[in-house]
């Protein structure tokens, strides 16, 4: 009779550990969230596993912030809560390595979806591209600092222009990480999560997905065992930065909706409009094997350097 009994109590616990999968991630993940608006993509990965023991979610805003600017927000927190999240607030993206609760974590995914610095203007502004990449670039450099070795950096992001140039690859590339996957981005895998702006008056508000993907990131392999000797070290000798290396296996889809093929970097000069465009002779060899002529373009090309 002890013996069922042990084996019953056996079983339980098992099933209680059973490994359950969302897309491409598992509950037995140690998961960091980045840039939570009303956490309700936490709150739909928590309910997929049951329980939310694994996550540590972090938003920008306040908690009463969270509450007060999004109608779902109060509801979600209090799920999250009540599955043993742990939940934390006014985290900066690119300076989330340093703080006391994260600092001495290592994850095995961390997700940042559609990260967005705000609204300042056009989104094709060359600019407005610069301050977005400012900041995925500081999320890169934090975030690969709190990973496990074979940990994984995950960034949801739209592929359509100008979204596309921002260039994810090259950011990740400066710092230790390589682009091993690229995949279609379905909100319908995540019942329940509302993308929403974050900012402004209409922050509850959805923005238009159209298409995007799901960026996978992994270390370099020459920087595995930089991380493993150097990573109790100070940051200053825990990683050396690498030349950028692009992977450019992934973007046939980008191509398909896009008008020119990207290139390796932004420009880093710009036509008195101030706008984001490309080296028209570079797209034009690409796309058709023939240079435009220059003198009959309607403005300067950009050069790239």
């Amino acid at each position: 009779m002890a013996m069922e009994e042990a084996r019953t109590e056996l079983g339980v616990d098992q099933e209680e550990e059973e490994e359950k999968w969302v897309t491409h991630y598992s509950s037995k993940h140690q998961i960091l969230l980045v840039g939570e608006g009303d956490f309700s993509f936490t709150s739909s990965l928590a309910s997929s596993f049951g329980s939310a023991s694994n996550i540590c979610a972090t938003s920008l805003d306040s908690e009463d912030d969270v509450i007060n600017n999004y109608k779902n927000g109060k509801s979600n927190l209090e799920n999250l809560k009540k599955l043993g999240a742990c939940i934390l607030h006014g985290v900066d993206a690119t300076k989330m390595k340093n703080l006391d609760d994260l600092k001495k974590r290592r994850f095995d995914r961390i997700i940042f979806n559609f990260p967005h610095s705000g609204f300042h203007g056009a989104e094709r502004k060359y600019w407005v591209i610069q301050k977005h990449r400012t900041l995925v670039s500081g999320f890169f450099n934090n975030a690969s600092r709190m990973l496990q070795v074979n940990g994984e950096i995950h960034v949801n992001h739209k592929i359509t222009h100008p979204f596309c140039c921002w260039n994810l690859e090259e950011l990740a590339s400066a710092n230790s990480l390589d682009l091993i996957e690229s995949v279609e981005f379905k909100i319908g895998d995540y019942p329940g999560y509302k993308n929403k702006r974050g900012a402004g008056p209409k922050c509850d508000e959805p923005f238009p997905l159209n298409l995007c993907d799901t960026y996978k990131f992994r270390f370099l392999d020459r920087a595995k065992n930089m991380y493993r000797q150097f990573q109790d070290s100070p940051p200053q000798m825990q990683r050396q930065r690498n030349t950028p290396t692009f992977n450019y296996s992934h973007r046939k889809r980008i191509a398909a909706v896009n008008p020119f093929p990207l290139q390796p970097q932004l420009p880093y000069t710009m036509d008195a409009m101030n706008d984001c465009f490309w080296n028209f002779n570079t797209c034009s060899n690409a796309a058709f094997g023939r240079e435009i002529n220059k003198s009959k373009t309607s403005r300067a090309a950009v050069h790239f350097i």
